[in-house]
Formats: structure tokens, C-alpha cells, sequence
């Protein structure tokens, strides 16, 4: 079955960085595109970053372009975010989802809090 497996997150102070991770199992991964959302406390999930299954497009939410970069490994069948010039709004859960063969997958979320 799909699985997804966020990791990576912690505090952090306002500026710092944290790379986070998702491995994906149960599909396959170099053929479908991949997402990282995030949901803050009383907020709606919101679309974070997207990328294309072959890593070449990417695609970014105004609020975290030029800071935030979305990579992957087909290889390692894994997806990156990795997190720059943090600020406390960026506070959330963070998850990855996956959409196989018209069914959307959800990792369990791993917290970032950015914090002084």
C-alpha cells in the first residue's frame, strides 16, 4: 500500500534552516509528481510546493518562494523541502501528499516551529 513518511522537523529559530524529508513506498515514485502542504493551528491545509515527477518543474506559494526549495530522489524514492530564512509564520505541520491513480495519499505530518 502507499505509504509516505514525513521527517525532519523541530524548532528553530526565525532565520534558520531545516531540510524535510518524505519517503514514499507502495507506488512508483519517479512517475507520479509530489507535494508538500502545510497546516498551522485555526488555518486551512495550504498547498506549500509541488514537483514534477522527473524533479525538472517546480512549483512554489507566493509566501515561501526564493526561501523554501523542493527536490527529489527518484533513486531513494524521496522528497525534499528544504527550508531557508525561516520566519515564525512558517509554524506548522508539515505534509507531504501523493495523488496514485486518482487517489490522494497524505503522510502523518511532521512539525516545524520557528521560534526565538
Amino acid at each position: 500500500q502507499v505509504q509516505l513518511v514525513e521527517s525532519g522537523g523541530g524548532l528553530v529559530q526565525p532565520g534558520g534552516s531545516l531540510r524535510l524529508s518524505c519517503a514514499a513506498s507502495g507506488f512508483t515514485f519517479s512517475s507520479y509528481a509530489m507535494n508538500w502542504y502545510r497546516q498551522a493551528p485555526g488555518k486551512e491545509r495550504e498547498l506549500v510546493a509541488t514537483v514534477t515527477s522527473s524533479g525538472v518543474s517546480t512549483n512554489y506559494a507566493d509566501s515561501v518562494k526564493g526561501r523554501f526549495t523542493i527536490s527529489r530522489d527518484n533513486a531513494k524514492n524521496t522528497v525534499y523541502l528544504q527550508m531557508n530564512s525561516l520566519k515564525p509564520e512558517d509554524t506548522a505541520k508539515y505534509y507531504c501528499k501523493a495523488i496514485v491513480r486518482l487517489r490522494a495519499y497524505w503522510g502523518q505530518g511532521t512539525q516545524v516551529t520557528v521560534s526565538s
